[in-house]
C-alpha cells in the first residue's frame, strides 16, 4: 500500500513545482522566515526538513546530496556551518508554520514559514527607536544652531563691512601713485 506518500501538486507542472520548491527553500534558508501560503508552506515544509536533517551531519555524500537541491553554495554553506549545528540537538520539527490570515485578493491562507529557532531583530528596532530619539534631539537643536549659524552670518557681514572700506582706501592709494 501507499499511504501518506502524496504530495499536493499545487495546481503546477512538475518542473515549475520542482523550481518553486527548491527557490522556497533556498529563501528559507537565506532569511529563516518567509511568507507564503499554507500549502506551499507545507510542502516545502517536507523537503526543509530532510534537508537539515543531511545538514546535521558534514560529509561529503551528503552535501552533493543536498547541492542537488540547493544550487547557491553560499546557502549550501550556511546551511551545513550554521543551522545543521544549531539543529544537532533536535529530532526533527526544525521548522514552524504560524498562521497570519487571508490574502485580500483571492481570501487564500497566508501563514510565516520559519526555523524553530528564529530570532527576531529587537536590537534593530532599538536602534531604529535610538535613531529617532536622536533625530528629535538633533530637531530641538537645529533651531539654535540655526540662530549661531545667522549670528556667525551676521558677524561675517561686519567684518567684511569693516574690511571693505579699507579696501576702497587702498585701491584709491594705489590709483594716486599710478597716476
Amino acid at each position: 500500500m501507499n499511504h501518506r506518500n502524496g504530495f499536493n501538486p499545487l495546481s503546477r507542472t512538475t518542473a515549475h513545482r520542482r523550481a518553486m520548491s527548491r527557490n522556497m527553500v533556498t529563501s528559507l534558508f537565506r532569511y529563516e522566515r518567509i511568507t507564503t501560503t499554507k500549502s506551499k508552506a507545507l510542502e516545502v515544509r517536507k523537503s526543509a526538513e530532510k534537508l537539515i536533517t543531511r545538514a546535521k551531519v558534514d560529509s561529503v555524500h551528503n552535501r552533493r546530496e543536498v547541492a542537488k537541491f540547493i544550487q547557491d553554495e553560499k546557502i549550501l554553506n550556511k546551511l551545513f556551518t550554521e543551522i545543521g549545528p544549531r539543529m544537532k540537538e533536535r529530532n526533527g520539527g526544525y521548522t514552524r508554520v504560524l498562521k497570519l490570515g487571508f490574502r485580500q485578493g483571492d481570501a487564500a491562507d497566508v501563514v510565516i514559514l520559519e526555523l524553530v529557532d528564529y530570532k527576531l531583530d529587537t536590537e534593530a528596532k532599538e536602534t531604529k527607536e535610538e535613531k529617532k530619539a536622536a533625530k528629535k534631539t538633533a530637531d530641538s537643536e537645529a533651531p539654535k544652531a540655526k540662530k549661531s549659524a545667522k549670528a556667525k552670518s551676521e558677524a561675517d557681514g561686519e567684518a567684511k563691512a569693516k574690511k571693505a572700506p579699507a579696501k576702497k582706501a587702498a585701491a584709491k592709494k594705489d590709483e594716486a601713485k599710478a597716476e
